[in-house]
Parts: structure tokens; C-alpha cells; sequence
């Protein structure tokens, strides 16, 4: 059983493994440790990760990046988010309230919602941990952005269901870092926690967590966060850049062709790559458009210029995740640099000069949340033993619950504030109403400024059903318990009324009145040892009545279409592997053609029958030309078909022509051992004296008769065609061999008798002992009884 961490990324995801006693990174079918997220569709089938960025240039306008930006969002959103054309890909359209894609796929105009395009991808990193040999791969934790909502938490759950992967948890990517940071330092403070920065820029975001480090535990103190200021970011600047510069250079409309956006992009991202590590650095598209190879050169300094209102951006999340904690710059002990984009000069610098110290880097940029991930599964997974360590992680934004007044003296009461901001996760909280009637609670973000722009605060609707009034007629009693869960997302687990009812209780003993131990006289009130029933006084209690029964709406999937897109994705996943099956088929007849062609035709020519080679041949030249014309989409019934007719006549011309040679060297390796153990056999060494002359016969009629059976066999091979059937094939001859050996083995390597001992007559072991000077004295009464009492056990 493996346990398996995914960091899913706006721009590629890396999957880690708990195994071997350690974390390791798994790689994907082209050996990289990182996978794009990308979903590509075809005429013929999906195109995930690595190959769907195959697809990025050809097939652009199907090809589906930014996955993990769009998803739990509305069209409208997605249309007001800052994204490029270019940056999602496919047509953007609205799939039953959800946003989603519209793409052709199989030859048809085609809809599929962010959930489902998610779920894709969620399958190819299953897939891609399957073929590295995972074994039972059965649990997984995933990381989320610590600004995504409770819908984009629901839509990742809901996703991975859809995939049919066992999510035992939604990590935030901060927390995930930090998880990964602290399990794994042995010098933790146990008083005065060590306070720990981490700043997280990634592809498309960045983030600011401070969190608080003891043994065996962690808590994330405060954490702030910038959803558009990453790595696209500096790309856009390059792009805006060069589009603007290339326009006036060479006269010609960049933005017009998207494929000649996209191409120019992509050489933004290598650029931006090349200025971190040199000063300046060229850039070069060949056929940008119209025919035109576009070129220019840039340095380290006007790179920075160009980023540097990107660069400014850093500042407010650091400010006010320094300020919810409550500590100041010099209590932070490190700052823990991540991400990928964290790697540029000017990003390092600018936060080297906002904390007044230079950065730590003690993870690996790319890979510390997958493997925190990887880490936090293993300590939910019962199969695993892992250090104790605690993660206590909080919730980005504010949360509270309104609700319709109940008469006029509850109209000014309507709202209340549940979970605030940073409020630890998981976590339970007790509301109480008073109703006479089934009621609705609302939950929404009380703060919805905070939130990324466009993003809807409403949360969930609650219906508490089934409320009467109480037996007086009065309101009744309604305890809520509302939890925000560990994977930050909000539900109402349980609702019940209760009444107050009057107990009688026992009154508690006064301190300093019990009795004594040892004390044997009755206490005041008893007879005859008899004691007194104890006081009670009646009290008035709560008590659970009832449990009520609770619906719940949410703007996320219902039921019913997670299971017709869990039923949609396992189709289109079986579609894929025949594909891919009738693929690999063509790809073989096409192979076979060319080699058996050459086998006849060359090679083995002499092998082939006259009357049977342009029958042949021309078999072969009619199946190819169906195969580049009218079988180019046959099904992979008919590519098995021809390439079983082809092989029905080709393998044995192939095989006579193998066999030619190797049966002389199995002939000559079946008579060196013929000889050999002939040669044993009728040998006169000493080594074999102890072997019967009945025995060696044996061996020696085995190997007359295997060498005439060789003999004739070898003899009518001679006399027939090399076009014909063979007579013997040399893996019969080698298994005569193998028995010869299993026969003759057993007979010569016997092993000699053991001599017989001889045996000494009493007498002369008294001599022997008499010459030798030894003499047996008898023991005496007191020598035997010490004797005796050292091999006794003692009490």
C-alpha cells in the first residue's frame, strides 16, 4: 500500500511517494519530475501531460491549460479574471452554472465543465504513479492554494471522486511546505517556538505564511496571499514587450495570430529563464508570422525595469501576514524561499530587502509541497508509521451565517459571525436557534473584499427540517453544530433539539469531610454499618430530544452529475486505451511489412518458395497501400487480422532462415557433450572406480543412441530444400542435450562410500591408555556428591 502526495500547479504538478523509508519524486513516461497540467483533445482521443504540451502548438485552439485557475469558478468569473487568450485555451463557455471549455473532440463540437477537465488530469497522475510501480496506490493528499474558496475546495474534491482517487485530505501549499520543512528538524524548540517565513511564488501566485515551530508540532500563525502576481506575470511583461517591439521592427500584427501569440510566449518563459542566470540574453522565434524570424536582445536590468510594478506587489501580502501574527521582522527567525518563480534575482532581492535578511533555501523550490503532501498522507494513512508531528492549519477568510428574523423582537438578530479569520482546521462550533417552524441558514464570506476579484461569497444553504413547537407551544430549543473541516470546507454535521428537564443529582461531598483511611467508626447517620442514601437536589439540565433532519445546497455538482462524469470519464478512459491499443497495432503490421520485406526479398531469400514469393509480395505492397489509404482508421480487429494473414506465411520463412543458423552450433554443442560424457564413461581414472560397470554402460548406450538419433535427423535435414519445413529445429536438439546431462549426471557424479571404522577391543584401549601414562581413578563418596550437587539446581 503506497501513499502519494500531488502539488498541482497553474503551469506543470509533481507527484510524490512515501516508500523506502523516505519521500522520493515520481517521474512521468518522458522521465521528467514534473508533468504540465494540460488536457489536449483530438479526432481521436485525449492527449494528458506531456503529450497534450506536444499538442500546445499544433492544436492550440483544443488544448486546455490554467486548470487549477478556473476550476469552482462561474463562466462569468473566469470571463473577469485577468487571464490572455491564450492562457486557458479552448473556447470558454458556461457548463450547467459552472465554467468549462468548448473544444472539438472526436469530430464534434464538445462541452466539458473545469470539474471534469480536472478530473482528466487527476486520472493521467494516477496513471503516471501506477506505471512507476506504486503498488496499491489507495490514498492521496492534494494541495490547494490557501486563497481557494470552499466551492474551489468542493470542485477539487469532487474532481479527484471523479478520477477515483481516495483523497484523504486538501492541503493548503503553505502548510504542505512547512509540513515538510519542520517533520524532518530534530533541533525544535519545546518552550519558545522557532518562527519560520515561508514565501511561496509559483506560476501564477504568491503567498506569505508564518508559522510557529516546536517539537512535534506546527501551527501556521497568519498567511497572506496574491493570486495574480507569479511567474505569468513576468511572462505577460516580456510578451507585452517584444509584441510592442517586433510590431514596430518588422510591421507586422503579433496579437492578430494567436499561434504566433503563443509562439512568441513560449520563448518569454525560456528568456525569463536565461536572465536568471546571465546578465543578458537574446531572444529568437523562428517563423514568428508571415514567414519572418524574429529576434532581439534584452538585458538583466531592463527585465527587472519592466517587472519591477510586479515586484511592488510583494510587499502588501508580507505586511499584512507579519501584521495577523502579531510578530514583528526581528522575532522571525528564517524566511524559507519556494516556488519556482522565486528563482528570479529580482524576486530573491526584493524580499532579501523587505525582511532585512537573506533568504534560507533549505527545500527543494520545486518539490517541497509535493512532498509535504506526500508526508501529511502518510500520517493520515493508517499503514504507515511516520514521527508524530502536528499540523495545525488555519482558514484564509472570515465565515459567518445569516438567516430570516423571527418576529420583531429577532429582526435586528440575523447574522453571526462563526469562523474568523485564521480560525484553526478542523473545527467545531455549537449554534443555537430558536424556532417553532423549519428554518434556512446561510453561510457567505463576511469579508468579500478580501477574496480574488469577481469570486461570489456566498457559501451554502443549510434546511434545518422538521422543527416543531415544544409541548408548551413555545419555541423550541435548536442546537447547530456547524464544522469547518480539514480540507477548509464548511458543513452543518448535526442538528437536534433539546429540553430543559429537572434531574435530581447527588450534592458533592464537602472537601475535608470524607472519612479517613483505616477509620472504623460509623460515619453520623449510619446503623449497623448500614449506609445513608446520599443527598440530591433537583437541577435543571439540557437534554437531547431529537435529531432533525438538514439539506444542503452549494453552487458545486450535485450527486447525481458526479456520477454521470465519474461514468463519462472511465468511458472516455477505455476509448483512450483502445486507441492507444489499435495504435500500437498498426505501428506493428506497419513494421512487419517492412521487415519481413526485406527478410524475403534479401536475407532470407532462399528460404522462401519460388511459387509463393510475388504472391507474396505483392501481398505485402497491396496491405501497405490499404494501410496509408482506406486503413489509416480501421479498427484494430482488422490491423490484427492482416497482420496475422501476413504472419501466417512470413514467420516460418523467417524461422527456417534462424533455424539454419542455429542448428550447426546446437549440433556441435550437442556432440562435444555426447563426447564428453563417453569419455567419462569409459574412462579408467580413480575418481570413477567406485561407479559400476553396469552404471557407466548406461551412460554409454545414452550417448550411442542420442548421437544416431542426431545423426539421422541431421541426415534428412540435408536432403530437403531450404524452402521446406525443417526436420529438427535446434531447440530440440538442445533439450536432447539437457537430458543427456540430466541422465549421465547423477550416474558419474555418485559419490564415494565412506571407509568403515575399525573397531578397538577393550584390551588394547587399556594398553593404549596404560602407554599414554593416563590411569582412571574410581571417585570417591564425597567427590561424586560435589559432582552431583553442582548439577543440581539451587533454591
Amino acid at each position: 500500500m503506497s501513499v502519494v502526495g500531488f502539488d498541482v500547479g497553474s503551469l506543470q504538478s509533481v507527484i510524490a511517494v512515501a516508500r523506502n523509508r523516505g519521500i522520493d519524486i515520481i517521474t512521468n513516461e518522458v522521465s521528467n519530475r514534473a508533468t504540465p497540467s494540460m488536457v489536449s483533445f483530438g479526432p481521436k482521443q485525449r492527449y494528458l501531460g506531456e503529450s497534450a504540451k506536444n499538442q500546445e502548438m499544433s492544436n492550440f485552439k483544443n488544448t486546455v491549460r490554467s486548470l487549477k485557475r478556473i476550476i469552482g469558478h462561474t463562466y462569468k468569473e473566469v470571463s473577469e479574471m485577468p487571464f490572455e487568450p491564450e492562457e486557458v485555451g479552448g473556447t470558454l463557455c458556461d457548463v450547467d452554472g459552472e465554467a468549462g471549455v468548448e473544444v472539438n473532440y472526436l469530430g464534434e463540437t464538445t462541452k466539458f465543465s473545469a470539474t471534469q477537465l480536472l478530473a482528466m488530469y487527476f486520472g493521467h497522475l494516477r496513471d503516471i504513479t501506477s506505471n512507476n510501480k506504486v503498488a496499491d496506490m489507495s490514498d492521496v493528499v492534494i494541495s490547494v492554494p490557501g486563497w481557494f474558496t470552499d466551492r474551489q475546495r468542493r470542485a477539487v474534491l469532487q474532481a479527484s471522486k471523479i478520477a477515483n482517487l481516495n483523497c484523504l485530505r486538501l492541503i493548503n501549499d503553505n502548510a504542505a511546505a512547512a509540513l515538510g520543512y519542520g517533520i524532518t528538524k530534530t533541533d525544535l524548540p519545546e518552550d519558545k517556538p522557532r518562527n519560520v517565513v515561508f514565501a511561496d511564488m509559483g506560476h501564477a501566485s504568491f503567498s506569505v505564511a508564518v508559522v510557529a515551530f516546536k517539537r512535534g508540532e506546527m501551527k501556521i500563525l497568519s498567511a497572506a496571499y496574491e493570486p495574480d502576481c507569479g511567474g505569468r506575470n513576468f511572462d505577460r511583461v516580456l510578451l507585452d514587450h517584444f509584441v510592442k517591439l517586433f510590431d514596430e521592427k518588422y510591421n507586422i500584427n503579433i496579437r492578430s495570430k494567436t499561434k504566433a501569440l503563443l509562439r512568441l510566449r513560449t520563448a518569454c518563459e525560456k528568456l525569463k529563464k536565461v536572465l536568471s542566470a546571465n546578465t543578458q540574453a537574446p531572444i529568437n522565434v523562428e517563423n514568428l508570422m508571415s514567414d519572418i524570424d524574429a529576434s532581439a536582445m534584452i538585458s538583466r536590468e531592463e527585465f527587472e525595469e519592466l517587472i519591477n510594478e510586479t515586484l511592488q506587489k510583494l510587499r502588501a501580502p508580507i505586511e499584512k501576514a507579519l501584521k495577523a501574527s502579531g510578530l514583528s521582522v526581528e522575532e522571525i527567525d528564517s524566511v524559507e524561499a519556494v516556488g519556482g518563480s522565486i528563482r528570479v534575482p529580482a524576486v530573491k532581492a526584493k524580499l532579501a530587502e523587505f525582511f532585512g535578511r537573506d533568504l534560507s533555501y533549505t527545500l527543494n523550490q520545486d518539490e517541497a509541497v509535493a512532498r509535504g503532501c506526500a508526508l501529511q498522507c502518510a500520517i493520515l494513512s493508517p499503514s504507515f508509521r511516520v514521527r508524530d508531528f502536528s499540523v495545525n492549519d488555519v482558514n484564509a477568510y472570515p465565515i459567518k451565517f445569516q438567516w430570516q428574523p423571527v418576529g420583531e423582537a429577532g429582526a435586528n438578530d440575523t447574522n453571526l459571525g462563526v469562523f474568523g479569520t485564521f480560525n484553526p482546521i478542523p473545527n467545531t462550533k455549537l449554534l443555537t436557534f430558536y424556532r417553532k417552524e423549519p428554518f434556512t441558514v446561510e453561510s457567505v464570506y463576511s469579508q468579500p473584499e478580501d477574496l480574488p476579484a469577481g469570486t461570489n461569497p456566498w457559501i451554502a444553504r443549510f434546511d434545518v427540517k422538521d422543527v416543531q413547537p415544544d409541548p408548551s407551544g413555545d419555541l423550541s430549543t435548536i442546537k447547530v453544530k456547524a464544522r469547518l473541516d480539514i480540507n477548509g470546507i464548511l458543513n452543518i454535521t448535526s442538528a437536534y433539539t433539546v429540553e430543559e428537564v429537572e434531574v435530581e443529582e447527588p450534592i458533592p461531598t464537602p472537601e475535608g469531610s470524607e472519612k479517613k483511611e483505616g477509620s472504623e467508626t460509623p460515619a453520623e447517620g449510619q446503623e449497623n454499618g448500614t449506609p445513608e442514601k446520599p443527598a440530591t437536589r433537583k437541577v435543571k439540565k439540557l437534554v437531547k430530544k431529537g435529531n432533525l433532519p438538514i439539506s444542503q445546497a452549494s453552487l458545486c455538482l450535485d450527486d447525481a452529475t458526479v456520477a454521470a462524469f465519474t461514468k463519462k470519464e472511465s468511458e472516455m478512459k477505455a476509448h483512450d486505451i483502445l486507441v492507444l491499443a489499435t495504435e500500437h497495432t498498426k505501428n506493428s503490421l506497419e513494421e512487419y511489412i517492412y521487415h519481413i520485406r526485406d527478410q524475403v526479398s534479401y536475407t532470407a531469400s532462399d528460404f522462401v518458395n519460388p511459387a509463393e514469393k510475388d504472391a507474396y509480395l505483392s501481398k505485402l505492397t497491396e496491405i501497405e497501400d490499404w494501410l496509408y489509404d482506406d486503413g489509416d482508421d480501421a479498427s484494430k480487429a482488422e490491423y490484427e487480422a492482416k497482420l496475422a494473414d501476413l504472419k501466417g506465411t512470413g514467420d516460418p520463412i523467417v524461422e527456417r532462415y534462424k533455424e539454419s543458423e542455429k542448428r550447426p552450433e546446437a549440433a556441435r554443442e550437442l556432440r562435444q557433450n555426447l563426447t564428453q560424457w563417453a569419455e567419462l564413461a569409459t574412462s579408467n581414472d580413480e575418481r570413477f572406480a567406485h561407479i559400476t560397470e553396469e552404471d557407466k554402460q548406461k551412460v554409454v548406450e545414452r550417448c550411442e543412441s542420442t548421437q544416431q538419433w542426431l545423426d539421422e535427423k541431421l541426415s534428412k535435414q540435408e536432403g530437403r530444400a531450404k524452402h521446406d519445413a525443417p526436420v529438427v529445429f535446434s531447440h530440440e536438439i538442445l533439450q536432447k542435450k539437457q537430458e543427456l546431462i540430466s541422465f549421465a549426471t547423477p550416474i558419474m557424479n555418485k559419490p564415494k562410500p565412506q571407509p568403515k571404522p575399525e573397531e578397538t577391543k577393550p584390551e588394547e584401549k587399556d594398553d593404549a591408555k596404560a602407554q599414554n601414562g593416563e590411569t582412571e581413578t574410581p571417585k570417591s563418596q564425597d567427590s561424586a556428591a560435589n559432582e552431583q550437587s553442582n548439577e543440581m539446581d539451587v533454591d
